[in-house]
């Protein structure tokens, strides 16, 4: 009985709009192209150009790393469910799937919340600064966000491989997550539930309060600026921040919360595009495109090339 006999599985998408299939598909080709567009400059112009080699920078590049590969992981797969009707996906396929997600996903996690510790310690502390975020802080920082993923991605997707899956095969989601898939499971799966609820809370909840610490923080700190210009700009820079971290933090933390919870599963599909498709197209423009210095570096990189050609 503990055995699978389902080999591989359906996933449906949006098969409750056909009449919509092809106008998503058109909107969800331009904003995966867009999102790899805008990630690979960031990843390019950071590389290449020796003054951003500092950890704000590098904490960019990193995330423009996780965010392109979280969108490789989803979106050609949903792109071919939403050419055809319904879409096979064998059950190591479903899986390699789920492990991706969870892995880059955490990884996100984690990092933002770096990201905002870093921000704090060069807005709140600017003396101590070269001291609370030298070069082995920020490795480590580095270093614990990717094995972060890499233990959340492990343990969740083992444990749900472990459950036997005799049919329905038909998951009624855009892609493999755990919890679309663990409503096909045929065993009882409280203890997932449980686990997942108190995973969430660590791996979700625990970075996002670290980073509304860290932005109310800031947030005082640039009130007691002299120059209105000055607070304005920060402001806006730490609205935007917020705007895209409220957004995959909590889409996710809905999501993830409660495997089984009641949304419907258009609800569901929603909050995945939220987190999977929306913050990876949003980040470069939020982070690194209204950043100066980054518009800079891509006038420079930008002249280069023009002169390379002239030449």
């Amino acid at each position: 009985q503990n055995q699978s006999s389902v080999v591989e599985f359906i996933l449906l998408g949006f098969s409750n709009f056909p009449e919509l299939q092809e106008q998503l598909f058109g909107v969800f080709l331009v904003v995966y192209l867009a999102t790899l567009i805008g990630n690979a400059i960031i990843i390019v112009i950071i590389s290449l150009e020796q003054s951003l080699h500092v950890p704000m920078y590098l904490f960019f590049l990193n995330l423009s790393v996780v965010d392109v590969s979280f969108s490789a992981v989803i979106m050609p797969q949903m792109l071919v469910v939403l050419s055809t009707e319904k879409t096979s996906i064998s059950f190591v396929s479903c899986f390699a799937q789920m492990y991706f997600i969870l892995f880059f996903g955490g990884a996100e996690c984690f990092l933002l919340g770096a990201m905002a510790y870093d921000r704090f310690a060069a807005i709140c502390h600017p003396l101590s600064y070269p001291m609370l975020m030298n070069k082995r802080v920020f490795m480590k920082l580095l270093m614990f966000s990717w094995v972060s993923g890499v233990i959340v991605a492990t343990m969740q997707t083992t444990w749900v491989f472990s459950f036997p899956f005799c049919g329905p095969s038909e998951i009624n989601h855009i892609s493999c997550e755990t919890p679309p898939v663990l409503e096909l499971a045929c065993a009882d799966t409280f203890l997932f539930e449980i686990y997942a609820f108190t995973g969430t809370i660590l791996i979700v909840m625990a970075p996002f309060l670290l980073i509304l610490l860290s932005y109310i923080r800031i947030l005082f700190a640039i009130l007691q600026m002299p120059s209105t210009t000055g607070r304005q700009k920060a402001f806006s820079t730490c609205a935007s921040h917020l705007t895209s971290v409220t957004l995959f933090y909590g889409t996710a933390s809905l999501t993830y919360l409660q495997p089984k919870s009641g949304y419907s599963p258009e609800t569901k599909k929603l909050m995945s595009l939220a987190y999977s498709l929306l913050t990876p197209l949003l980040n470069p423009l939020i982070y690194t495109l209204r950043n100066s210095e980054m518009k800079r570096a891509l006038m420079k990189f930008w002249r280069r090339k023009v002169d390379l050609h002239t030449f």
